[in-house]
């Protein structure tokens, strides 16, 4: 179940979306449950919901954010991103939305599902898990509109491998601290994205744009600045405070890492209009 969006009344328009570090295995997905932690929590966006808490705090920012895993029911897709390998019989063949909406595959390209689910368990999932965090982005959004935000502002936020692996775009090269994309320019306007990047990099971070990342389902949803609704994703890479063999939080690095992001927000956030 998603995390409610903050209900207090906002005084800019800015929203923040954690769609991917959930850690909580649906009772529905039960193959998941026996995988090692280091393989359960690969591809997870371990850590980003405390990484910016102090700053969604500080500033009551809204913000939906989800406990579910993203190989069960990964929210920053849509509901037809499957395919015969993870639902069973689908149109779309085998291989073409490996990481979809439910990963069959992690992007070390280790085997994840036993075999493609039922139809009637796709449509569970997606009942039960997906619909209801796009139902609250889509009620904080209206409630920024409602508030005077013309237009509303959009971080999508999310973290990354420090290098490429074989099933990304950018196989052994290492990346940047932070990666901002809006989906080649249509999900949000260049001053929206310029003041964004301009913003990690004066916080802190080595900035790239829309490489090896150009936006997910989330930007490319919810990104309408023709609608005065804009939206943009930023990755962090997790070599920044996490050890990405075991997994676990390096704690020492916590605070400066936190420090880094709730001065970059607080930097876009001291930008926007006010309602």
């Amino acid at each position: 179940m998603a995390n409610p969006a903050s209900k207090k009344s906002p005084r800019k328009g800015l929203l923040i979306t954690i769609p991917h570090s959930g850690e909580q295995v649906p009772e529905e997905t039960p193959w998941l449950k026996s995988l090692p932690e280091t393989l359960l929590m690969f591809d997870v966006d371990r850590y980003v919901d405390r990484l910016y808490a102090p700053v969604i705090s500080m500033l009551e920012l809204p913000n939906v954010q989800t406990d579910w895993h993203r190989y069960a029911i990964d929210l920053n897709r849509w509901k037809d991103d499957v395919d015969a390998d993870s639902v069973k019989g689908h149109a779309n063949p085998s291989g073409k939305f490996p990481r979809g909406l439910h990963w069959s595959i992690t992007t070390m390209g280790e085997k994840l599902m036993p075999g493609p689910m039922t139809h009637e368990l796709h449509d569970q999932l997606v009942k039960k898990y997906f619909d209801p965090f796009h139902r609250d982005v889509r009620a904080a959004l209206a409630d920024l509109r409602q508030a005077g935000a013309k237009p509303t502002f959009h971080i999508d936020a999310h973290s990354m491998p420090s290098v490429g692996t074989k099933e990304h775009r950018d196989p052994g090269e290492r990346r940047a601290d932070v990666v901002v994309s809006d989906c080649d320019g249509k999900s949000c306007s260049t001053w929206f994205k310029d003041l964004v990047i301009r913003s990690y990099e004066a916080a802190g971070f080595r900035v790239a744009y829309n490489w090896p990342y150009k936006g997910g389902r989330v930007t490319e949803t919810y990104g309408r600045p023709a609608e005065n609704q804009e939206a943009i994703q930023v990755e962090l890479n997790r070599g920044l405070y996490m050890n990405e063999t075991t997994k676990k939080l390096m704690p020492e690095n916590l605070p400066d890492v936190q420090g880094k992001i709730s001065r970059a927000i607080e930097a876009v956030y001291a930008a926007l209009p006010d309602l």
